[in-house]
């Protein structure tokens, strides 16, 4: 073999040898990622379909010498675990309940959980524990564990707020109004409530323009809407009387709705003079600017009594009515003179009650028929406050 022979197999030999280390690295890579190193831990499916191959080579409920280990090669698992899976499968035969050859590990494994002692929570001052990171802060421990201890209920998030201040009087005034809806026919033996078909709810209530505060769903390619005002915090609003009942059913047929009206506390004015909006003459929606004992007095007796006198059902109209109203200074008292003349007339026997001072969760109004009317009446989209009336009064009467 000449030199320049020589010269060209040593590189060749060389390069050989480089290949067949690389062939080797990957041969021991693929080998120790499909299972002949470390192995993950099978799944429930997995270990349930070798149980059941196990069974169907068992005879009399014994197995052979070599099942173990050809099963555990068939699936890739080492043969301690499918000899787990069975012994622990002819456990539950034995016992003669149903065979459960899920992992165990789940909850039993891993690092456990060290507890923390959240006592010292009821010495820290509420203004200091408003938020996750204030807490976590005071008792030295991370948000993840509070959340986690949140979600296991050892730990809860309150949300506060104001309620009406009450006098040892206010307190002794709503129980009798609570003792007062008692019907006297049920006690002392079966005392329950009484039915209410007989009291109409009514109460003011203000009803804006637009929201400071909407949310919108838009496509990614869309604008943002822009929406203006002067100033948000006078957003413009009209107030309305609403004048509410309980309504009736006679064999599952609502026969009396209840939605007696819903008045809007407005005078129409003509415009005394032309603008870029409107002509001269033209009638425009003015709220009323104080809302008086004499205001409340004529809607009352002008429009409330009226509605409910023609939508009453006749059934009832020789049964007592009673008003329910709150203890505004601008409502009537219950034995106004004037009221009560007009109340009596017609055959009806219609009286005002007032419900307990600093009670707002005593009207149904409060509870939840404001909130209703404006969600619906927001998606109407109003522009102007004389849009507004016929808008609420629609959806009064949806």
């Amino acid at each position: 073999m000449d030199a320049s022979t020589q010269g060209l197999i040593i590189p060749h030999l060389f390069f050989s040898f480089i290949c067949d280390e690389v062939v080797l690295f990957k041969s021991c890579f693929f080998i120790n990622v499909l299972g002949a190193g470390r192995r993950k831990d099978c799944s429930d499916e997995v270990r349930q379909l070798v149980f059941q191959t196990l069974l169907a080579r068992s005879k009399n409920g014994r197995l052979g010498k070599k099942v173990t280990g050809e099963v555990a090669t068939q699936f890739g698992l080492g043969i301690y675990t499918v000899q787990a899976i069975w012994r622990n499968a002819k456990v539950s035969l034995h016992q003669g309940i149903v065979v459960d050859v899920k992992s165990r590990k789940r909850g039993r494994c891993d690092r456990k959980e060290v507890p923390i002692d959240l006592e010292p929570l009821r010495n820290i001052p509420l203004n200091e524990r408003m938020t996750l990171d204030d807490v976590s802060r005071r008792l030295h421990v991370g948000k993840a564990k509070l959340i986690r201890y949140m979600r296991k209920g050892l730990l809860r998030r309150h949300s506060n707020m104001f309620k009406p201040y009450l006098t040892e009087a206010n307190k002794k005034t709503r129980l009798q109004f609570c003792v007062n809806m008692i019907d006297q026919d049920s006690t002392p033996n079966e005392p329950y409530f009484k039915d209410l078909f007989d009291h109409v709810f009514i109460d003011e209530k203000w009803f804006f323009l637009t929201q400071s505060h909407a949310k919108y769903y838009l496509l990614p390619d869309e604008d943002d809407p822009h929406r203006s005002s002067k100033s948000k915090n006078y957003i413009p609003r009209l107030m309305f009387l609403s004048v509410t009942a309980r309504p009736g059913f006679v064999n599952g047929v609502c026969v009396f709705d209840g939605k007696i009206g819903c008045f809007p506390l407005v005078t129409w004015e003509q415009a005394k003079r032309s603008s870029v909006n409107r002509q001269a003459g033209t009638w425009e929606v003015k709220p009323i600017a104080h809302k008086t004992r004499e205001v409340i007095r004529e809607f009352m007796i002008e429009r409330v009594l009226p509605a409910i006198k023609a939508k009453w059902p006749i059934e009832d109209i020789a049964k007592p009515i009673y008003i329910v109203q709150d203890n505004s200074p601008s409502h009537i008292e219950a034995n106004d003179a004037l009221f009560c003349e007009h109340a009596k007339k017609d055959g009806f026997d219609i009286r005002l009650v007032c419900q307990p001072p600093n009670s707002p969760d005593f009207n149904i109004l409060d509870l939840g028929f404001f909130r209703a009317i404006q969600s619906i009446q927001y998606k109407m989209a109003a522009k102007t406050v004389q849009d507004l009336v016929p808008i609420v009064q629609e959806v009064t009467y949806l």
